[in-house]
């Protein structure tokens, strides 16, 4: 990252990059990444025929930028900026930004919220989830780090056959018992977010004594998922497979929602603590009264360039006086409900009565 010269080198790791690359790219930006490119054959006895596509390193002034959440795709198109000789500059071409390939984005000038949103993105991947794999042989407890996980223990059991009712049910109170006691020695540790995997219905029924038995625990349970493995296995799986990205985001729309689901209280009391929509929302900044600004990420993609300058000069200055700026992704109901209220919203630090901003 060199904000001085404009430019920022990045590497998407999951389909949440991606997103978050498609609500930091604007028009006018340029991104830098290799790709792919067909070069027709050139000379006076060359065959009029399709000609080969190569790999080539290109930067693009982008145009704009198309996201398919459904397949996770992110296409950003424009006109060529920088190329080898074989390629004409200010032709049009689409660069595919995928997975585990860097590229470059180059602004005229960086934004506060869109370095918060890289940083944040970045360190995703760094907030511990505890992860335990439960079924009926057995169970495993890890947290996750930043390159991986670290197995904390494995326990192997034999339950009692399915015919033998009651002394199964006896045996695996005694086994959630067991369990919770060893989950709750990691947990304490780090009081991260935990996620329940397992083959069959045993992870179902633990989620279920958690309810009943450690309430403080439960309450940090955000998903509980199938896995075809058991022990360490389905952990190694749960991370191959993307349960923990579902995880990760759950974190995040869950900060989201609660904002608001507190927006939504004070204005349902009539409270003089909130403000709505864009004039509203400027005059208390300028009174230094935010505390937190919450913002649709619609409001800047979607917004005239005119516009957009305005809402990030707000930003700043709420910023400047230390309010917090949070993006609020309308991909979610809470997102969807802000939209509703004008798409921009701010708690504030004390009550605003209407004849001291008017």
């Amino acid at each position: 990252m060199n904000l001085k010269k404009g430019f920022v080198k990045v590497i998407p790791e999951t389909f949440d990059d991606l997103w978050h690359l498609y609500n930091i790219i604007y028009k006018d930006d340029e991104v830098y990444a290799r790709t792919t490119r067909e070069i027709k054959p050139d000379g006076k006895y060359a065959r009029p025929r399709r000609g080969q596509r190569i790999p080539v390193f290109l930067g693009v002034k982008v145009e704009k930028i198309a996201w398919d959440k459904l397949l996770g795709r992110l296409r950003v198109h424009g006109t060529i900026c920088k190329a080898p000789e074989t390629v004409p500059l200010g032709a049009h071409h689409t660069v595919k930004i995928a997975l585990n390939k860097p590229l470059t984005i180059v602004k005229k000038k960086w934004a506060r919220h869109h370095v918060e949103r890289l940083k944040r993105a970045s360190k995703t991947s760094e907030k511990p989830i505890t992860i335990i794999a439960i079924d009926d042989e057995g169970y495993a407890i890890a947290t996750t780090k930043q390159y991986g996980v670290d197995i904390k223990l494995e326990e192997r059991i034999k339950l009692p056959g399915k015919l033998e009712a009651e002394k199964r049910s006896v045996a695996t109170k005694e086994y959630f018992r067991k369990a919770l006691s060893s989950l709750r020695q990691v947990w304490t540790a780090t009081r991260s977010p935990i996620t329940i995997i397992g083959v069959g219905f045993v992870k179902s029924n633990f989620a279920k004594f958690l309810q009943n038995e450690a309430t403080d625990i439960a309450k940090s349970v955000v998903d509980v998922k199938s896995v075809n493995n058991s022990g360490v296995a389905g952990i190694y799986e749960a991370l191959r497979s993307g349960v923990l990205l579902k995880t990760m985001k759950h974190m995040r729309i869950a900060e989201e929602t609660e904002v608001i689901e507190e927006v939504l209280k004070r204005l349902g009391k009539n409270e003089s603590n909130i403000a709505y929509g864009f004039d509203d929302v400027k005059r208390t900044a300028g009174l230094g009264a935010i505390e937190t600004m919450v913002l649709a990420d619609t409001m800047l993609r979607k917004a005239s360039d005119e516009k957009r300058l305005l809402l990030e000069d707000l930003m700043r200055a709420v910023e400047q006086k230390g309010g917090k700026i949070m993006v609020i992704s309308t991909e979610h109901e809470a997102g969807l409900k802000l939209v509703a209220l004008g798409g921009i919203a701010a708690l504030l630090r004390y009550s605003i009565h209407e004849d001291l901003y008017r």
